[in-house]
């Protein structure tokens, strides 16, 4: 009896630490969904809106000028920001903000990306905290 109940437990720690790997591998590699927070994306994503977040693109390098992306964010690593990918390795991008008389210009350096959110009068994004690194990259939104 004692057998017959080690061996039911032992199968069902198995199963689920085999389920809990392909979770794993579903979430970190094919994508997931999110729920994003703030204002600095309105119009295009409210608050509190949910998105579908694939993770294929980041690792082959497929992220485009353009593209929507769920990033760790510089300044606290243990929260996400969802902003646009203004600019790619080697651009020049504007660094000032939308207020600014005087426009300034820089290029984004190799590995980084240039992110801001669509609200820019209430967005924290690359203007504030400059560049981000590729690697910082969770996600692309695919759709909402």
């Amino acid at each position: 009896m004692l057998r017959d109940v080690m061996g039911k437990t032992f199968r069902l720690l198995g199963y689920t630490i085999q389920y809990g790997c392909i979770a794993h591998c579903a979430f970190e590699y094919l994508g997931g969904i999110v729920v994003c927070s703030g204002p600095s994306m309105e119009p295009t994503i409210q608050n509190s809106d949910i998105v579908f977040s694939e993770n294929l693109s980041r690792h082959f390098y497929c992220i485009q000028k353009g593209d929507i992306v769920i990033a760790k964010s510089p300044n606290d690593p243990k929260s996400n920001i969802c902003k646009r990918v203004i600019g790619l390795e080697g651009d020049k991008v504007c660094i000032s903000s939308p207020s600014d008389f005087r426009k300034s210009h820089s290029y984004v350096p190799k590995g980084h990306v240039w992110l801001e959110g669509d609200n820019l009068r209430n967005s924290t994004d690359s203007r504030c905290y400059g560049p981000v690194p590729y690697g910082l990259i969770r996600g692309r939104i695919c759709f909402k």
